[in-house]
């Protein structure tokens, strides 16, 4: 119901149907499918949804049992994105999903896909079917969108290897949609992304600086919420969203501790993890750099009311109780990668001392009047830059 709400259908009927038997024609038994047509017609419903997914044939002897649009669990996901992408990288990628899931109903259940138009030259001959067009026209259309989201790629490479340059670490949020990473983003940041109760409020990656109390500076990167049973068109089509995971120096896995299904939303979100290693798409050390990040704590009465983890920060996004806690965490993990140097500086080298303290973590210094010594706590590559100077 969470994600017809999310697209702003109005919900008038709901049913729980067991399934003894997959039937190929309808998934539905014959007397489940004749006990909705009368409550869909009682309801004068307009929009049916099933959530599993259909058959071509399945979907359309449903729309004719029930005299309405029917649509699976993943036409509806694939209906939120496309209502809520904005930058071109997101569209690009839900029109992606579209055309590969439309080019499965391509079949010839539906008979208007059958007539056939005129071949071509003098002689005529049989043309292509309407089916053979359709299917022509958005295989072509995949094979554009393709090399656009490839070039989109390349693109944020340049961009992630400019912060690289820069560098400073990068923290990935990821977790369940409607986990209140959004709300987080902003409480950490203080920008103003789009959030709201609703699943799949953000589709498009955001990044913005974070200072942390060490006085290192980050870049927080809001991702898109996974979900059970995605699409494996979406899973394919968002691989450039996901990136940002893979690169990230810390990844914070939010999740809300006050959704009765927290522990099963934990287990889809590092379903998904571990697939992105199988996939080669990130490294098998992901858990090493993860920070669980138990939010919602307000619902609950407060962060005091939920137990403590050694493995987990407890916060209430909304509140801002126990960020200041998270912020530490960051740091400390961020410090664990980091390696500590010993550098003498000439008095008169106020830009390289400058570097230091904005670049690393200056955890000793010792004025002289020949030279500063300090001891500094830095990433790899930031000492190494920082050498080669």
């Amino acid at each position: 119901m969470g994600l017809a709400a999310a697209i702003g259908l109005v919900i008038v009927h709901t049913a729980i149907l067991p399934l003894r038997d997959v039937r190929p024609a309808t998934l539905l038994g014959e007397g489940q499918v004749t006990a909705q047509a009368a409550a869909i017609a009682a309801q004068s419903v307009t929009v049916a949804i099933i959530d599993a997914q259909l058959s071509p044939v399945q979907q359309r002897n449903l729309e004719r049992a029930w005299g309405c649009k029917v649509i699976d669990r993943t036409g509806l996901i694939l209906d939120i994105f496309g209502a809520r992408a904005r930058t071109r990288e997101g569209a690009l990628q839900v029109e992606l999903a579209h055309l590969d899931y439309q080019r499965s109903r391509l079949v010839r259940s539906w008979t208007h896909l059958e007539r056939q138009r005129g071949g071509f030259g003098f002689l005529g001959g049989p043309g292509e079917t309407q089916i053979e067009a359709d299917r022509r026209l958005i295989g072509e259309r995949i094979t554009r969108l393709k090399r656009e989201l490839e070039q989109v790629r390349r693109t944020r490479h340049l961009h992630r290897a400019a912060r690289q340059r820069v560098p400073f670490p990068v923290i990935a949020l990821v977790g369940y949609t409607n986990a209140g990473k959004s709300t987080l983003f902003n409480a950490l940041t203080g920008a103003e992304v789009t959030a709201r109760d609703q699943l799949f409020a953000t589709l498009d990656p955001t990044m913005r600086g974070l200072r942390l109390p060490s006085g290192r500076r980050a870049i927080l990167s809001d991702t898109v919420g996974f979900i059970s049973q995605l699409p494996t068109e979406l899973v394919a089509a968002f691989r450039a969203t996901l990136e940002e995971v893979a690169e990230a120096d810390v990844i914070l896995h939010v999740r809300d501790i006050a959704h009765p299904d927290s522990a099963a939303q934990r287990a889809d979100v590092v379903a998904v993890l571990e697939g992105m290693v199988e996939d080669g798409m990130l490294d098998d050390g992901w858990a090493a750099r993860t920070i669980e990040v138990l939010n919602k704590a307000d619902l609950l009465g407060g962060i005091a009311a939920v137990p403590a983890r050694p493995d987990a920060v407890v916060v209430s996004a909304v509140t801002g109780e126990g960020l200041p806690a998270l912020r530490s965490a960051i740091d400390a993990r961020i410090s664990e990668g980091m390696e500590v140097a010993d550098y003498a500086i000439p008095p008169q080298d106020g830009a390289r001392l400058a570097w230091l303290y904005q670049h690393g973590e200056v955890l000793a210094r010792d004025d002289a009047p020949e030279s500063i010594r300090v001891r500094v706590r830095l990433l790899p590559a930031d000492r190494a830059r920082f050498e080669r100077a």
